[in-house]
């Protein structure tokens, strides 16, 4: 791929990851575990662990926005550091929102055959919390398939380079 495609796919990844880090930052910093249990049928222990993962969202969304950030910055550009950075993005970030480790949700793949949000939870949650998550999960659907050439490329060329 060539440096301006590259380049340009880090830039649409940054405006992504800044978008997420605001609606993330501004969701946990307003919600308390508290507000969430007030929902009729929410489950504390379901919400703990949504939390953590949203949490754990936007920490690697920072570390992802920071790495592009000097990549961007840096002269001249370094093709081969941003490839690398859009993969781990692709794995920390979007795989992480897709399919969480600790199960907080899970992605129904037939979903997208229907046009409906593919991001379903296993029990009852608020609906603040479902409209988050589904708020978010176009921007990941589309950065996802922007990114899902770094899947295969990037650990091509690592087989190839063993």
């Amino acid at each position: 791929m060539g440096n301006s495609l590259v380049k340009t796919q880090l830039s649409e990844v940054k405006g992504f990851l800044s978008g997420t880090i605001i609606s993330l930052e501004t969701y946990l910093n307003e919600t308390t575990i508290s507000q969430l249990e007030q929902h009729a049928k929410s489950d504390s222990s379901t919400n703990r662990l949504i939390l953590s993962n949203l949490r754990k969202i936007l920490v690697f969304c920072e570390e992802g926005l920071d790495a592009c950030s000097v990549i961007m910055q840096s002269e001249p550009f370094q093709k081969a550091s941003a490839e690398k950075v859009l993969y781990q993005i692709f794995h920390r970030v979007i795989e992480e929102f897709f399919s969480p480790k600790n199960d907080a949700w899970f992605e129904d793949s037939r979903s997208a055959y229907t046009g409906n949000n593919s991001i379903k939870f296993y029990k009852s949650v608020p609906d603040n919390l479902q409209q988050l998550v589904k708020g978010l999960e176009g921007e990941f659907q589309r950065i996802r398939e922007e990114l899902e050439y770094y899947e295969t490329d990037y650990r091509t060329k690592m087989i190839q380079s063993n």
